[in-house]
């Protein structure tokens, strides 16, 4: 007997929800003239809030495998937006920095969020959009602390 599984249920629709997220900044990216993927924009964003930071660390800090981030940051170099420089600490480490360059870029990225957000919660009432952000905040910081315990039990 097939099993059916329910398309609205928190894990088809977390999903659902950050996949139509990157679709619908990518098609807004193109719109406004931006040659940048969602990924490439959310590094960017990333990388220019760490400051100058090892490639390794803000992979894991942004949840993501290194090779993903460093095929973003491939890109993101060849433009001119990011740069790698060797980690005086460790010559096999790179440090990762954003150039003034990625300003106009970092620019699109917040407005383009912004609209996107604005959009959204325009559908709803203040009060019922900042309960939602507070909600997906501690949904966020709860999955931290099962991953923090499981590690933890791990050692």
């Amino acid at each position: 007997m097939p099993r059916t599984l329910d398309p609205d249920s928190f894990g088809f629709l977390v999903t659902d929800f950050s996949r139509l997220l990157r679709n619908e900044a990518d098609q807004r990216f193109k719109e406004a003239g931006c040659d940048m993927t969602h990924g490439e924009g959310r590094v960017l964003a990333h990388a220019s809030r760490a400051g100058t930071v090892r490639q390794n660390v803000l992979a894991e800090r942004m949840g993501i495998e290194a090779m993903t981030l460093s095929g973003h940051l491939d890109r993101l170099e060849r433009r001119g937006l990011v740069k790698r420089i060797p980690d005086p600490v460790d010559r096999r480490a790179k440090l990762i920095s954003v150039t003034e360059a990625a300003d106009v870029l970092l620019d699109a990225v917040r407005d383009v969020s912004i609209g996107i957000r604005t959009d959204l919660a325009a559908e709803f009432p203040e009060e019922d959009w900042q309960h939602f952000t507070a909600m997906l905040k501690a949904v966020r910081d709860k999955l931290l602390a099962m991953r923090s315990d499981g590690q933890a039990n791990a050692a």
